[in-house]
């Protein structure tokens, strides 16, 4: 029984956590290596832009990538 109510814990904890979340504007600061989904109009419908950040003296990467309805949570960039 313990069991069955630990497995069931971590999965009420685990499932809101898997959710991608896009923000409408590209961060100013963004530590290198982590990553931020942004809305932008230059990607294709149904996509957004894959902003990776870079170490000091690098550009960022970006890439338009697609992401299902079920992963993404819409919100707005706090500066």
């Amino acid at each position: 029984m313990r069991i069955l109510a630990s497995v069931l814990v971590v999965s009420a904890v685990a499932l809101p956590c898997s959710a991608q979340t896009v923000l409408k504007s590209e961060p100013l600061i963004l530590a290198p290596y982590e990553i931020a989904f942004v809305q932008d109009p230059s990607c294709t419908p149904g996509k957004v832009l894959k902003v990776t950040g870079a170490i000091r003296g690098l550009h960022r990467r970006r890439m338009c990538v697609a992401l299902s309805a079920e992963q993404v949570s819409l919100t707005v960039a706090t500066p």
